[in-house]
């Protein structure tokens, strides 16, 4: 995705903050659109195109969860951050109940979420190529992602669907951190202890698949997630 296309809607009540965050994406290439309250910001929506919505929790006439909610009946896909004074567990669970990308909690760095900006963007276009790309090359090894097949000269691994998808991810950001959270609400829908250490132990199968080429590396990046390099 070229991001000085990208056009971002910032909801956000708190004027000054609301101001500064504009001003510091504009500056960053990233053509950002401010709305004070729920309100505004869903007509905006609805008059606009955005490439990720970065929402405010707490605003007047309509929250960010309400506000998320509503912009979800007319686009399922568009990418939301929902910005927070709170950090309580049960609000975090909501945020990602009604389709967050991720959750960054007040005060935050201006360079923070610009970063993850960048990751949900690099994100979605990845997800954008990969409903075509459906054939990938590892090295030495052929993936065919629909029918599930890992392939080093005659030799087929058959994957399971979760393998399978869980290759994929990896192949679509190839080079770069494929990040833990995103991976287990897309393959699993729930980031929890045991779906974490589920994804642990795809991950150990898919080396073991991958060890016929030496220059392919599966690493764990310590808090973020995973990077396969080859």
């Amino acid at each position: 995705m070229d991001e000085n296309n990208v056009k971002i809607m910032l909801a956000e009540d708190d004027e000054n903050l609301g101001t500064l965050l504009r001003e510091y994406l504009i500056a960053k290439g990233l053509n950002t659109d401010l709305f004070v309250n729920g309100e505004l910001a869903l007509d905006g929506f609805k008059n606009n195109k955005y490439d990720l919505c970065i929402l405010d929790v707490m605003m007047p006439k309509m929250d960010g969860f309400t506000l998320a909610k509503e912009i979800r009946k007319t686009n399922s896909q568009v990418p939301f951050i929902f910005l927070t004074a709170k950090s309580l567990k049960d609000d975090v669970i909501e945020g990602f109940t009604v389709g967050a990308d991720d959750y960054i909690t007040k005060p935050f760095s201006m360079e923070e979420l610009l970063f993850r900006i960048k990751a949900i963007l690099r994100r979605t276009s990845s997800n954008h190529i990969s409903e075509k790309n459906e054939e990938f090359t590892i090295g030495d090894y052929t993936f065919d992602s629909q029918k599930q097949i890992l392939k080093i000269g005659e030799k087929e691994q058959k994957l399971t669907t979760k393998e399978s998808d869980l290759l994929k991810l990896l192949c679509n950001n190839m080079n770069n951190v494929l990040e833990r959270n995103f991976a287990l609400r897309t393959i699993w829908q729930e980031d929890s202890y045991f779906n974490a250490r589920s994804m642990d132990v795809y991950i150990t199968k898919l080396r073991k698949y991958l060890k016929e080429d030496p220059s392919i590396q599966i690493l764990n990046i310590h808090g973020k997630g995973y990077k396969l390099i080859v």
